[in-house]
């Protein structure tokens, strides 16, 4: 069941990329659904309700709170908030930390390009950054270690 519950994130996760970048949004029932898809993970990996579930679900809302502020200054958009949350259901923080690390890292390179792309085109004004494909290359590639091993054991 866990193979199948990461499968469904990362065709989540790659939608809601694409989806960004075509329309600098992200769809609220695909970051519901990354949302609820998380406690069949807890429960495939034999979390416990106390605290292993409990500790999840304040770290999500942790970072949550910390990315809503950062919407409320519009360094963000509201998609890209509710998706860091949902994917935070799903991280332990180390990972999660990872997965944050990477997603600054990528936002700003995606950042870059996008302003070296207006400058050759000779184009003024502000840029739209689709920082959900940041956020779903970060994901994916924290992600890599549980789906590499769930799908060709000990990679």
């Amino acid at each position: 069941m866990t193979t199948t519950v990461l499968i469904a994130l990362v065709a989540l996760l790659v939608s809601a990329g694409v989806q960004d970048v075509r329309t600098r949004e992200i769809a609220n029932w695909k970051n519901a659904a990354i949302a609820l898809l998380a406690p069949l993970w807890w429960w495939g990996n034999g979390l416990s309700l106390w605290p292993d579930m409990v500790v999840q679900l304040g770290l999500a809302l942790l970072v949550f709170a910390l990315f809503i502020a950062a919407f409320h200054f519009g360094w963000m958009g509201g998609g890209d908030v509710k998706m860091i949350g949902a994917l935070a259901l799903w991280l332990p923080l180390q990972p999660l930390l990872a997965m944050l690390t990477a997603m600054s890292l990528l936002g700003g390179v995606l950042t870059l390009l996008l302003l070296v792309d207006r400058a050759l085109r000779r184009r003024t004004g502000q840029i739209e950054v689709p920082y959900g494909v940041a956020i779903a290359i970060a994901a994916l590639f924290v992600l890599r270690e549980p789906l590499f091993n769930h799908l060709g054991g000990n990679a």
